[in-house]
């Protein structure tokens, strides 16, 4: 009887513990991919798996209805969206850490870098992140190697890509980047160009400043990945202007060299994580998760170095 007390009273102790833990812990927010949503088994089971693992606080955060608003609703109303959602969410308001997975991570930079007024972000981690743009449709969806069909659907679509149709209403075309009409690209697209600082005449400092105040980057590239196109995009990497070829790495590029974003200044800190998995698109095992996502999860208010996201200085308590 006496050690059936002692096993109980150590459980609840153990318990009282995680929920402190958790409770003291940074929250992070967890933004999905296209065609799905929060509530559907991959997504509501990875938010948890991660809390779980990390003991902090996740949320994932849903942008109107999911899987249409995904594929619809251009990518500059979704991240007009999400920074509206986050600065009414009172457990983000000291702060908070983001996972995003494949398109997801583009609505995730626009919280960093245009999301005025918004709680600061500290950590964040991309997985499958089509950072610099997409130059065609996915291998996985249309092999176009094979099916002459498939790559003049691919024409068709390169074609249109650049209305404004197209931009107003089919979420995907605000990161389609084709690097043999990169002046279409500037002059018509509506998301990439403005998130990754490129157009030469209008790059905003304030974008760059806020995401060079990230604590750590994650860049998780999938090693089989047949859905991001160039796979290297995950990590910034692209085409040179006007050629197929060769694939630029990241520091090769001149988002990179000329730091027009900041990914630079990031990487010279010792701050950006470069990371490459085994496996396809979004299929991370979970030792894989266990070390290079669960740790930037579990850092704790104390060791965080907030700033103010206009003035850049830091704030003190």
């Amino acid at each position: 009887m006496e050690k059936g007390l002692k096993r109980s009273g150590v459980m609840v102790v153990v318990a009282f513990l995680a929920m402190v833990h958790v409770s003291l812990s940074v929250p992070f927010i967890m933004l999905h991919g296209i065609a799905s949503h929060c509530s559907d088994a991959t997504n509501a089971n990875f938010t948890q798996l991660l809390t779980n693992l990390s003991g902090s606080p996740g949320f994932c955060v849903e942008i109107g209805n999911g899987v249409v608003t995904s594929l619809f609703l251009p990518l500059t109303q979704q991240a007009e969206i999400a920074c509206e959602n986050v600065k009414q969410m009172k457990e983000l308001s000291q702060g908070y850490n983001i996972v995003g997975r494949s398109q997801g991570n583009l609505v995730a930079r626009g919280l960093i870098e245009f999301c005025d007024d918004g709680p600061p972000v500290y950590n964040y981690i991309s997985l499958a992140g089509p950072h610099a743009g997409i130059s065609s449709i996915p291998p996985a969806i249309c092999g176009l190697k094979s099916d002459p069909a498939c790559k003049k659907f691919d024409e068709l679509i390169k074609g249109a890509l650049y209305s404004e149709f197209i931009q107003d209403h089919l979420a995907p075309s605000g990161y389609y980047k084709i690097p043999n009409d990169i002046n279409e690209y500037l002059e018509s697209s509506k998301y990439l160009p403005k998130l990754n600082n490129e157009i030469p005449d209008q790059r905003n400092q304030t974008y760059k400043d806020r995401f060079t105040i990230l604590q750590n980057l994650v860049l998780v590239k999938f090693q089989d990945d047949e859905i991001i196109t160039p796979n290297d995009s995950t990590w910034f990497g692209f085409y040179p202007e006007g050629e197929f070829e060769p694939l630029l790495s990241p520091n090769q590029t001149k988002l990179y060299t000329e730091d027009w974003i900041g990914l630079k200044t990031l990487d010279d800190a010792g701050k950006v994580k470069f990371v490459s998995v085994a496996g396809g698109h979004l299929n991370m095992a979970d030792q894989d998760v266990v070390k290079h996502v669960v740790p930037y999860l579990q850092n704790q208010p104390s060791s965080v170095q907030s700033f103010n996201r206009k003035t850049k200085e830091p704030l003190h308590p």
